[in-house]
């Protein structure tokens, strides 16, 4: 019987932990800086694409036919 109010709380604990959802008004400053963008540098992502498609060997997904397997 001490096992359903413990399974209980740590139910509401759980739902609990991602009651916080959204930026702050105040907050938007802090990611509106170009260091917290996803794509920082465009230069440092074309080469991250280009050394991952050459590891690979394919280049599929961005505008290009076929994969690094030769078929179209």
């Amino acid at each position: 019987m001490k096992l359903k109010p413990l399974l209980l709380a740590g139910l509401v604990l759980q739902l609990s932990a991602c009651a916080s959802l959204g930026v702050q008004p105040w907050e938007r400053d802090l990611l509106a800086k170009d260091e917290m963008s996803l794509n920082a540098d465009p230069v440092d992502l074309g080469l991250d694409d280009h050394i991952y498609f050459s590891k690979e060997a394919s280049s599929g997904g961005r505008a290009f036919a076929g994969g690094g397997c030769g078929c179209n």
